[in-house]
């Protein structure tokens, strides 16, 4: 039971962990928080869903509805940010923008799919289940744990194998002598937006996998857990958002399993109360406001 348990728990966490990994990236190496982020997790279940139904398989819907979300990131994020940016406004501006254009997508979300819960076409994924251990391992969550294996280690080996990710570092160390050092800022600053969009509609499609049910506002849901998982593991820092997403999703699954689960959706906020009152700057928070 306690294995079945953190098996689920690792799967959940490690979509917690995919979503908070975008959003403490543009954090991090841009220095804003984009509350557009949580729309871009249901815009990628929602493209995987009608590309599935279009008779396209999940193996090929994934990668295009993750990919194509990381391109309108690009675009949304230029119109709504680039300005700001070049008007070196002040932090909460973003914020308060960003807030506006989600409550926007939201509604115009709501007004082409209304909030009818939907769900992937019956056979979408091998219903096949396998007996590791005593542990009930289905296909869709092999599917979910590889596809995030493969992209936090595509993004850690750019990050840390690769000129472009020293790149990405050194804006977020030092963004103005990076552009003195002939870093190509607005080229840098578009590529953190597709990979953040990427990473978000990847995880949207996954957690619609997961519970097969997809709905415009479910990345509402998803932007308050991802604020929990940042705040525990350290605004910016990507170690912690993979760790914190882990931690969280596990302790949700063993609050189900073992309290109740009308307490499970309650636990990121525990969390969260209790890390800004212990620790405020999270677990990695001493490099937290410098590392990408």
């Amino acid at each position: 039971m306690l294995a079945q348990q953190l098996l689920n728990g690792l799967v959940v966490g490690s979509t917690y962990a995919l979503f908070a990994l975008g959003f403490t990236l543009m954090f991090g190496v841009l220095g804003v928080i984009n509350l557009v982020y949580g729309f871009y997790l249901s815009l990628g279940a929602f493209i995987a869903l009608f590309a599935t139904q279009a008779g396209l398989s999940i193996w090929l819907a994934l990668p295009a509805a993750a990919l194509t979300t990381g391109v309108i990131a690009v675009v949304l994020d230029g119109l709504l940010l680039t300005p700001l940016r070049k008007a070196k406004a002040p932090e909460l501006s973003s914020l308060m923008v960003t807030l506006g254009g989600t409550l926007f997508l939201y509604s115009l979300a709501n007004l082409l799919f209304s909030t009818d819960i939907r769900r992937f076409p019956v056979g979408v994924v091998d219903a096949t289940a396998y007996d590791i251990a005593g542990m009930r391992v289905s296909m869709t969550q092999l599917l979910i744990m590889g596809a995030v294996v493969v992209m936090v280690s595509a993004l850690l080996f750019v990050m840390r194998g690769t000129r472009l990710g020293l790149g990405l570092r050194a804006m977020a160390e030092r963004p103005d002598t990076a552009e003195l050092m002939g870093v190509d800022s607005a080229s840098l600053v578009r590529l953190v937006s597709l990979i953040c969009g990427t990473l978000a509609g990847a995880c949207g499609v996954l957690i619609g996998l997961n519970y097969n049910a997809i709905q415009p506002y479910m990345g509402e849901v998803m932007m308050l857990k991802g604020f929990a998982v940042i705040i525990l593991g350290g605004l910016g820092d990507i170690r912690g958002a993979l760790i914190g997403g882990l931690l969280i999703g596990m302790l949700e699954t063993l609050t189900a399993g073992y309290i109740a689960s009308t307490w499970k959706d309650a636990v990121g906020f525990v969390v969260l109360v209790l890390t800004l009152w212990i620790r405020p700057s999270g677990l990695f928070g001493r490099l937290a406001a410098k590392r990408a």
